[in-house]
């Protein structure tokens, strides 16, 4: 079990992903990164869906929203 723990922290939550220098910003993406991986699985047990589909369902809602009202835009360089 601590095995699939540490690989779906690493896998889905990018705890290994930090490009802090500072040791307590480190300290703080790994806290955040343990959170988010709490609250998936809360999320995953609560609808039974897996955890790939949980981080793909939140991705795509949160991509449509901001999608409807974008706050930046992007501009043709040709």
């Amino acid at each position: 079990m601590i095995e699939v723990y540490h690989h779906d922290l690493k896998q889905n939550c990018g705890v290994e992903r930090c490009q802090a220098r500072s040791a307590i910003s480190q300290r703080n993406h790994i806290g955040l990164a343990i959170r988010a991986f709490i609250r998936l699985e809360r999320y995953f047990y609560r609808t039974g869906i897996s955890i790939m589909e949980a981080e793909n369902k939140i991705v795509r809602s949160a991509m449509r929203f901001y999608l409807s009202a974008p706050l930046y835009g992007l501009f043709a360089t040709a």
